[in-house]
């Protein structure tokens, strides 16, 4: 759809080393951004989608296991955006002690988006959202992790970053120089606490998208700015539980995400293309997380019912560990010696306990270190094993 009267973004500066550096006009624009009917009835779509995840995760029982999974699946496709490979069961594995010792650097990398994703979401209880909780963010993100080059974890860069090509020279978009970029965050901090008449959505997405603009680390700009996504969303109290995180839609459309950000810094700015493709993910990412709560939910009730079958003791220990189970659904024999204080053959009696519940089956056929999942709640947030493992089922 074509934009009339639209608002630009910024303009392209020429630097004395022969390339030229897109540098943002005071943000937003005087005359504001027009939101056209088109997105207003998006946003009302998303917006109530938004209402209703809200609802149903605020029946939800041992949230705080339940939140886990979803904050690895958003770190291993934001993760994934940037290239890495590994999958969100190798992240959910990583932290089975047969695995600890032999971390591959691309699942260290979701490790440390987790964390770094855990601390924002507790740091904002006592910090707003600001320059120097996002600065915290990417200092948590990046120090230790591998870097495609020096990230300065939680520092904002002091020298001229591009993105594509080998030098600014050629490469897709060069973001504002270093001595531009100061006011241009400044005027987005301002932004994000405005008391203003933006739609809370439209507001998330103009600030990813300002924020991916404004390019202000070395490394790491793209975790960094989905995981502010969400942070805002929490902000802004759309939601009471961190459930809605839109890397699993950025990496199913990554092409178009890529081209939507770099039409929304275009000397012609197309605002209002990255503002729709922005709504329907989140749309599309809400009416997922509605069903996959929905899922949960029965799931739950469920197993839990099949304790009713044990004697009062093993009911209760079984429970227990189910519900750590909702927060790590990978193990090894270590983590249920850890979590309920026997020795490895009491350990092995647990496990075939609910194996024959059909709650744990084997990952695998390790003789060593052999893991066991929790098939049945892991396949709601992985579609690749969903179909992967009912494939092997119907043989």
């Amino acid at each position: 759809m074509s934009n009339i009267n639209k608002p630009r973004i910024g303009r392209y500066i020429a630097q004395k080393d022969g390339y030229s550096s897109f540098t943002p006009f005071p943000f937003p624009p005087k005359s504001g951004f027009p939101i056209r009917a088109f997105l207003h009835k998006k946003h009302e779509r998303a917006i109530r989608l938004v209402g209703k995840l809200d609802g149903i995760t605020r029946l939800l029982p041992d949230k705080d296991f339940f939140l886990l999974m979803f904050v690895k699946k958003d770190a291993t496709y934001s993760s994934q955006i940037e290239g890495t490979r590994a999958t969100l069961q190798d992240a959910v594995a990583a932290p089975v002690t047969e695995e600890k010792s032999r971390l591959e650097p691309d699942v260290d990398d979701i490790i440390h988006y987790v964390e770094a994703m855990n601390y924002g979401m507790k740091r904002s209880e006592i910090l707003p959202i600001s320059l120097r909780l996002i600065r915290e963010l990417h200092k948590k993100l990046m120090t230790g992790a591998r870097a495609t080059q020096h990230a300065y974890p939680g520092e904002f860069r002091r020298s001229q970053n591009w993105i594509g090509g080998k030098t600014p020279m050629d490469a897709s978009f060069v973001p504002p120089a270093p001595e531009d970029m100061v006011a241009s965050l400044q005027d987005l901090e301002l932004f994000m606490h405005a008391e203003d008449e933006y739609p809370s959505l439209v507001k998330a997405g103009l600030i990813h998208a300002q924020f991916e603009t404004i390019h202000p680390f070395t490394d790491g700009n793209g975790r960094t700015g989905r995981m502010l996504v969400a942070m805002y969303m929490q902000h802004a109290k759309l939601l009471e539980l961190p459930v809605l995180y839109l890397s699993g839609y950025f990496k199913k459309y990554r092409k178009l995400y890529y081209e939507k950000l770099q039409t929304y810094h275009d000397d012609e700015s197309d605002v209002d293309g990255w503002l729709e493709f922005f709504l329907d993910g989140v749309a599309e990412t809400a009416e997922s997380s509605i069903e996959t709560c929905a899922r949960i939910t029965a799931l739950r009730d469920r197993d839990f019912a099949k304790m009713q079958m044990l004697g009062k003791k093993s009911a209760a220990l079984t429970l227990g560990l189910v519900r750590k189970l909702f927060g790590q659904p990978i193990v090894g024999v270590a983590e249920i010696m850890k979590w309920t204080g026997f020795t490895a053959p009491g350990a092995y009696n647990v496990i075939e306990r609910l194996m024959r519940l059909d709650i744990l089956e084997p990952l695998g056929t390790a003789v060593y270190g052999q893991k066991y999942i929790y098939g049945d709640y892991y396949e709601l947030f992985d579609d690749s094993y969903r179909i992967a493992r009912h494939r092997v089922n119907k043989r």
